[in-house]
């Protein structure tokens, strides 16, 4: 996209919105025209948002996009949220950057048929942190040298949805890679199954939920006599995600279909 890109944020109202949308604010390339908020709809964006802007918030994806032409929404919302926000806009022809949890990976399956069929671009990542696209990228490089290995998933108390969407998206990549083996079989545990953690895309993962945490992932790969642990902390601010967000939003419309992590945009060896 050359011209000035015209931004949705669904989530206006949500933690992780401020520095995104100040973000975008200071771009002069991006230009904010409409926010989504239940609570807030209605509403001028600029008493909302804290930034300038000529737009309104909507109550719903469907009706901002009906309201005002966007090239790309952001979808900072939640778990029970997201799959209809983004529907909504793939099916309005609209890019998308997803930075909320709860889709699974036939979720994205049947998304990047439907984007594709509507020729449009998704990316959508778990944490649009680019430190945490490292983490992502050292770990697929040490799947494929590695056997054995583990996630764990560490998110604030309040968190509904486990595993986090970091999580989930570390689990689908290394499990593209190769499944790790494990030492005991389930079936051949004495006690609770449960206690190895969830299977997702063949990695046990654990889902801690704790005060004081924000998100924190962290792959233990193990071996004969050592270990290799890769973690990522996210601190108490949103301002880690807002650089990856941007990038996301100005490359989205590169390639139809879906495209998933921070990794996909930054390494040229995930495309």
């Amino acid at each position: 996209m050359d011209r000035m890109i015209r931004v949705c944020f669904a989530g206006v109202t949500g933690w992780t919105a401020p520095p995104i949308l100040a973000g975008i604010a200071h771009a002069a390339d991006l230009e904010l025209v409409s926010g989504v908020s239940r609570s807030a709809a209605g509403r001028p964006l600029t008493e909302v948002a804290g930034v300038r802007s000529d737009g309104i918030v909507h109550g719903s994806v469907a009706e901002a996009l009906a309201a005002t032409p966007a090239d790309v929404l952001i979808d900072y919302t939640s778990a029970a949220a997201v799959r209809e926000n983004v529907w909504a806009a793939v099916e309005a022809g609209v890019h998308v950057v997803v930075g909320s949890s709860g889709l699974s990976a036939e979720d994205y399956a049947e998304l990047d048929a439907l984007a594709r069929a509507r020729g449009v671009g998704v990316i959508a990542a778990g944490n649009f942190s680019v430190m945490a696209a490292v983490l992502a990228r050292a770990a697929e490089l040490a799947a494929e040298h590695l056997d054995h290995w583990e996630i764990i998933d560490y998110a604030s108390a309040a968190k509904p949805d486990v595993p986090s969407g970091t999580a989930r998206e570390l689990a689908e990549s290394l499990g593209g890679i190769r499944t790790p083996e494990q030492g005991v079989p389930l079936a051949e545990l004495h006690g609770p199954a449960e206690a190895r953690g969830a299977d997702v895309a063949g990695s046990r993962v654990h889902s801690v939920r704790l005060p004081s945490f924000v998100v924190s992932t962290e792959v233990v790969f193990g071996g004969d006599g050592e270990r290799l642990t890769l973690r990522h902390d996210a601190g108490p601010t949103p301002d880690p995600y807002t650089a990856g967000t941007l990038l996301a939003v100005r490359r989205v419309g590169e390639a139809v279909g879906v495209r998933r992590g921070l990794g996909s945009v930054l390494f040229d060896a995930k495309g």
